[in-house]
């Protein structure tokens, strides 16, 4: 498991950075499409038991690429809406998991939103960084800190961690693995001020690294209390060593919007380089 989660990394990066770094945005914007839909179809897939709801989720799905977009083309997401949705998608998810039976229609109907908002939405976000100036820098650094927490959580949990985090929705995460990842997104928030977004001070990478890291392990949990009410483990096989797509951008899925916010609220346009 471990050797196939390196692999599967170490092939990854560099077809990112060149992704990234030297192809049109266009190839970006198709990029974050490819994996809005996978990650859709495989939360769709915990609850595609029911015949009605295939249709249904292909409806949803159009709707989330149509966001993409319209977020390419320029639609600029006002800041109280944007929050306002953050807060909507927690809010279902919530109402999604605690209230009602699964196989209600109201709950159903629950489903086809969140999946279009939790999934399309909030990773559409990605397409509005980088239609920033200076918007390869900025998806350098909001997958860079996600991942460094990601990565520290993991391996610190695994091999420090004895107090669970939260047993009742994830058993494997403990408070240890959390604290090494958010010390690890701070740290990666430092190295990438004096690698390429000199902008950055002192000072924001400690929010921005404390925010990230904190939001992408909340992400990660509220994904696992979606599983854990399907009734799944996995979202999907596609990674090797890593499981589906949905469980490695889960954490991705929160801190996009939310360090896109923190630009847009912080930081003057005329900070930003290309």
């Amino acid at each position: 498991m471990h050797s196939r989660r390196v692999y599967t990394a170490l092939a990854f990066l560099p077809l990112f950075f060149v992704l990234v770094q030297y192809l049109h945005p266009v190839a970006f914007l198709a990029f974050v499409l490819v994996g809005i839909l996978l990650a859709q179809y495989e939360y769709y897939r915990f609850h595609a038991h029911r015949v009605w709801f295939v249709p249904s989720a292909i409806v949803g799905s159009l709707v989330s690429v149509g966001l993409g977009i319209s977020f390419y083309y320029g639609y600029q997401v006002p800041l109280h809406v944007g929050m306002a949705t953050i807060v909507a998608v927690v809010g279902i998810g919530y109402l999604m998991t605690h209230i009602g039976s699964r196989t209600g229609s109201l709950t159903d109907s629950f489903i086809i939103l969140f999946g279009t908002a939790y999934i399309g939405w909030m990773l559409g976000h990605l397409v509005l960084l980088r239609g920033l100036e200076g918007g390869i820098a900025l998806i350098f650094f909001v997958f860079l800190v996600t991942w460094a927490s990601d990565t520290a959580a993991y391996y610190v949990g695994s091999s420090f961690g004895t107090h669970k985090l939260a047993p009742r929705i994830s058993p494997g995460k403990t408070i240890e693995g959390a604290v090494g990842g958010l010390a690890s997104s701070v740290m990666m928030a430092v190295v990438a001020k004096f690698g390429f977004v000199p902008w950055l001070d002192l000072m924001d990478c400690l929010i921005v690294g404390l925010l990230l890291g904190s939001i992408g392990q909340a992400g990660d949990l509220f994904e696992s209390q979606l599983k854990r009410h399907a009734g799944v483990k996995d979202s999907g096989t596609i990674l090797p060593g890593h499981g589906g797509l949905l469980d490695r951008v889960d954490s991705l899925i929160f801190t996009s919007p939310a360090f896109y916010y923190y630009v847009m609220l912080t930081k003057p346009r005329t900070l930003f380089f290309s």
